[in-house]
């Protein structure tokens, strides 16, 4: 936004920098005549974005103001939405383009927004005939709640993967709890991947943190293997508290699932050591990379059956 304008600064240089220099004509032309804005663009001290939206300077725009130029070329009531609004909550590892951006039910997506310069990320404009005051946020630009900003994210994202991924990450990061998720769903019966959005918050609920466990659960239910507590907690023998990716107690099973991450030497070395605790302890162990788990479910699925097998379930149990 800039640096604070001075203590006798006028209201234009106010609204500049609460808007991050990004104004409408209506706002420009109620505190300057019509005639002093267009002679400001004319002069090339202004910058016009499209029409009826402005910017109080002529270099490249900045991220603040693609997200200023969005809500405000979408209009009235227009809020930052889904993976845009997550992102602006703190929610990191999401996808930054295009932005997301949501009006009411009622009104079409201005057409300006598809002529917009290069520097602008591309804006697509989504409505919804539901979007009460609890999931507004109180932001400059304007936004959906966190809550209200992961399912619209998970229900827009481009694959099933994504929308878990985009759940996972917000609640994995502390953003937004499992059950502020499932009540923005409540109110929300007709949200995209509604029940693929309620079983994930289910499961994260039960300890799923990552992807790869959710893909996990997923593997168990499809090939209808029972399925293991997650993030079970144990010490191992140094007395430091551990937690195991998927386990059953019952069948004293665990399976650890290995991200890109594991093939560090130093991890890899925690991880041997881990391995022999739980050996050692007298319960088997599996361990799969995530990649296997999506390339290649049926394998997986079979090892994991087998060792169970072997451990006294079987399918009729």
């Amino acid at each position: 936004m800039g640096w604070l304008p001075a203590h006798d600064a006028g209201r234009l240089e106010w609204l500049a920098f609460d808007q991050a220099g990004v104004v409408t004509w209506a706002q420009a032309t109620a505190l300057l005549t019509p005639g002093t804005v267009r002679g400001l663009v004319r002069s090339g001290r202004w910058r016009s974005i499209c029409r009826g939206i402005l910017v109080t300077g002529n270099g490249r725009l900045t991220w603040d103001q693609q997200l200023w130029v969005a809500v405000l070329a979408a209009g009235s009531g227009a809020v930052l939405a889904g993976v845009t609004a997550a992102g602006e909550a703190g929610v990191r590892g999401l996808r930054r383009e295009p932005l997301h951006v949501l009006v009411p039910a009622g009104r079409h997506p201005p057409t300006l927004l598809r002529r917009l310069p290069l520097d602008v990320t591309g804006v697509v404009v989504h409505r919804s005939s539901v979007l009460p005051d609890s999931h507004r946020q109180v932001a400059r630009p304007p936004r959906t709640t966190t809550a209200r900003a992961v399912v619209d994210g998970a229900g827009w994202a481009r694959s099933d993967d994504e929308a878990r991924s985009v759940l996972a990450a917000a609640c994995q990061q502390r953003r937004v709890s499992p059950e502020e998720i499932l009540a923005v769903l409540d109110v929300l019966p007709r949200a995209p991947r509604r029940e693929l959005i309620r079983r994930t918050t289910a499961d994260i609920a039960g300890g799923a943190e990552a992807l790869s466990e959710l893909d996990f659960l997923t593997l168990c239910r499809r090939h209808r293997l029972p399925v293991p507590d997650l993030q079970e907690r144990r010490r191992d023998q140094s007395g430091r508290l551990r937690f195991l990716d998927a386990y059953w107690r019952r069948w004293r099973l665990h399976v650890e699932v290995d991200g890109a991450h594991h093939m560090d030497v130093r991890h890899w070395a925690a991880d041997m050591q881990r391995q022999n605790d739980v050996w050692t302890s007298g319960d088997r162990i599996l361990r799969f990379p995530a990649w296997l788990l999506r390339s290649r479910p049926d394998e997986v699925a079979a090892t994991v059956r087998r060792a169970l097998n072997a451990a006294g379930w079987n399918a009729e149990m």
